[in-house]
């Protein structure tokens, strides 16, 4: 299926999901609720759908590319701050040494 199709469905699809959702809030309607709920996920599985078409389009070079912003070549005035020094040394964390138990023999 071709990007554009999938942009109609997916607003098609929007609308109707707009119109239930209000005759389910306002007026109290039942079958528009569970429409609601199977129309969500149906258009869950058609945003997927329209995320791997687009993907492909934008590598295929299918999608309008955006010019790139100019660098300024101004220099800033601050300068950076040195990190502070430290006072006391790091401490090295010891390790844990194996203690070697005797064993002692029974008489």
């Amino acid at each position: 299926m071709a990007l554009k199709d999938t942009i109609r469905k997916m607003e098609k699809m929007l609308t109707d999901l707009a119109k239930d959702l209000k005759k389910a809030s306002e007026k109290g309607n039942k079958a528009a609720s569970q429409r609601v709920r199977t129309g969500t996920i149906q258009f869950a599985k058609l945003a997927k759908q329209y995320r791997k078409e687009s993907v492909a389009a934008g590598r295929k070079g299918g999608t309008t590319k955006r010019k790139k912003a100019k660098k300024t070549t101004r220099k800033k005035a601050t300068k950076k701050r040195a990190a502070p020094k430290r006072t006391t040394p790091k401490r090295k964390v010891a390790k844990k040494k194996k203690v070697a138990t005797k064993r002692r023999k029974r008489r």
